[in-house]
């Protein structure tokens, strides 16, 4: 298992990037709501955009599918 981040860690990243929340989730092909109910804890990422919110956020160790090709991310 890798270091899986916090909430709190994952939304310092984002603001490292200089981006907000929506604007990252948008650049990273995932539905913006998906990813604040990830980093509030509302949704864990089992399924779909959620599911690929909290891997690209590092919150989650999984992969994505993605036009046939599969990233992982921990």
């Amino acid at each position: 298992m890798g270091n899986l981040k916090t909430a709190e860690q994952a939304k310092a990243e984002i603001e490292k990037s200089g981006l907000t929340i929506a604007k990252w989730a948008v650049k990273n092909g995932v539905a913006p709501s998906a990813v604040y109910a990830v980093l509030k804890g509302r949704l864990v990422g089992n399924y779909g955009d959620s599911h690929k919110a909290a891997v690209l956020l590092g919150m989650k160790e999984g992969q994505i599918g993605d036009g046939g090709q599969e990233l992982k991310r921990a």
